[in-house]
């Protein structure tokens, strides 16, 4: 069996094995690979795995011994799927590999915006607390999170998560899902509608997949529900914010601070509208990013072949 991996550099900086594949065929693994050099790396490959290039129905039609296709993250926009199932190709994609990572770093990010721990230590590093007359200092308002709520948008496996490292700290959880789940709700974490999400919330974290209805679902009209001085943090999808009107409540005041690991077009552009936003914290989309959480990513993506080659094919976003 051919086995081709279009963009292993997403998963594989050197220190992910790629074993587990290669014990099912012929693996060639690609670094990156154009969208004009997708069918012809493909050939006659009967499984393909991909990150973040795309493959079209115009591949498949050129490519038809594609039987299955692996994507090596949860999103899956990245494949037509629809023309997929129409040729009888599974494709599946990894669910769960990282939850822990994602709700970790999105805590991270709120606990960053909270306390400015990286300019304070670079504060220091520079020499202003050895000049300072008194015996410390604050660059930034500090934020103490205890007794203030959460908003969750987007409740399921990160978001739920998320919402117990919240609880932890003191916090209280406001959840908006479709699909809302009431065995979850305790007397720190109850469900409500949007609305009541965005307006009664200090922290507003963002954990729902990117769709039609959920795209700029922060925008000039949703942040004028919120509260005077609330936090976004977003480290689902960029396009969940529609960036012009982030970066005007951040200069506003409005929005006191957001944090973002993902924008609209990644890599980030320079003239993208947050780039010199007030208060904003952007990283470059590494929530997902620990070796643990990478290497769990593997794991799971051997199993999804393991289980095609045995025709019981899991994880399958289009049955």
């Amino acid at each position: 069996m051919k086995i081709v991996v279009l963009d292993g550099y997403t998963l594989n900086p050197g220190d992910i094995s790629w074993e587990g594949m290669e014990a099912f065929g012929d693996l060639t693994v690609y670094d990156r690979t154009k969208a004009e050099d997708v069918a012809e790396r493909i050939g006659d490959a009967e499984v393909v795995y991909t990150n973040k290039t795309p493959i079209t129905k115009e591949t498949l039609d050129a490519c038809p011994n594609v039987k299955f296709i692996g994507v090596l993250a949860t999103g899956y926009n990245i494949v037509d799927t629809a023309a997929a199932k129409e040729k009888g190709i599974p494709v599946s994609n990894i669910p769960t590999y990282g939850t822990a990572a994602v709700s970790q770093f999105a805590i991270g990010l709120l606990l960053e915006l909270c306390h400015h721990i990286g300019e304070h230590s670079d504060a220091v590093k520079a020499g202003e607390w050895t000049s300072n007359p008194d015996w410390c200092f604050w660059k930034y308002p500090l934020v103490e999170l205890d007794g203030k709520t959460m908003g969750i948008i987007g409740f399921g496996r990160i978001g739920q998560d998320t919402g117990k490292i919240a609880q932890a700290l003191g916090m209280k959880v406001l959840a908006y899902d479709s699909f809302p789940k009431k065995e979850l709700e305790s007397e720190t974490c109850h469900y409500a509608d949007l609305d009541t999400v965005l307006g009664e919330s200090d922290v507003i974290a963002l954990h729902c997949p990117l769709f039609p209805d959920t795209e700029g679902i922060i925008n000039k009209d949703t942040i004028a529900k919120m509260k005077d001085g609330v936090m976004i943090i977003n480290n689902s999808r960029g396009p969940l914010i529609v960036e012009q009107d982030l970066r005007d409540a951040l200069d506003s005041g409005k929005v006191a601070g957001a944090a973002v690991d993902v924008v609209s077009t990644e890599p980030i552009q320079m003239d993208n509208p947050l780039i010199g936003a007030k208060n904003v914290i952007i990283t470059p989309h590494i929530s997902w990013a620990p070796k643990e959480s990478r290497q769990r990513l593997m794991d799971i993506a051997v199993d999804n072949l393991k289980c095609y080659v045995d025709g019981k094919p899991q994880n399958v976003v289009n049955a």
